[in-house]
């Protein structure tokens, strides 16, 4: 997915298909760029003050390439992989920033469903280190 699907879909509604992890009950989210941050989001949950920064992988992490199983694929009702915009949550950390790929948050740019996905049998670390030339 490019940066520019990204811009699309940026200040749209997410509604993930089941709540991401930890936040439940919560599914409605609002998808928000930050201004001087290209590939950089705020995802908050409508109605609530829960907020997860999360960065678009094909700006900040372009080797990052995880398989999506074909019923992950079809819960998003993803027809084409163009569809797919690949967040990965971002969380501060003492060394610096933090990113999750073992689990990203996958919308669907043509529908809005989103979903944090879990990659079973990938090996992809719960927390990277981001490096400042990412």
């Amino acid at each position: 997915m490019s940066a520019n699907a990204a811009r699309e879909v940026a200040g749209s509604v997410v509604t993930f298909v089941a709540p991401p992890f930890g936040l439940e009950p919560l599914t409605d989210f609002s998808l928000e760029r930050i201004d001087g941050a290209p590939g950089l989001f705020a995802l908050r949950a409508s109605g609530s003050e829960v907020r997860l920064f999360v960065l678009d992988a094909s700006v900040h992490l372009p080797d990052y390439s995880p398989v999506v199983s074909d019923d992950q694929s079809a819960t998003l009702d993803l027809q084409d992989a163009a569809e797919a915009l690949l967040l990965v949550v971002a969380t501060p950390a003492a060394t610096g920033m933090t990113v999750n790929l073992l689990a990203p948050i996958v919308v669907n740019v043509r529908t809005g469903a989103g979903a944090q996905l879990i990659l079973e049998g990938q090996d992809w670390p719960l927390r990277a280190e981001l490096n400042p030339s990412s």
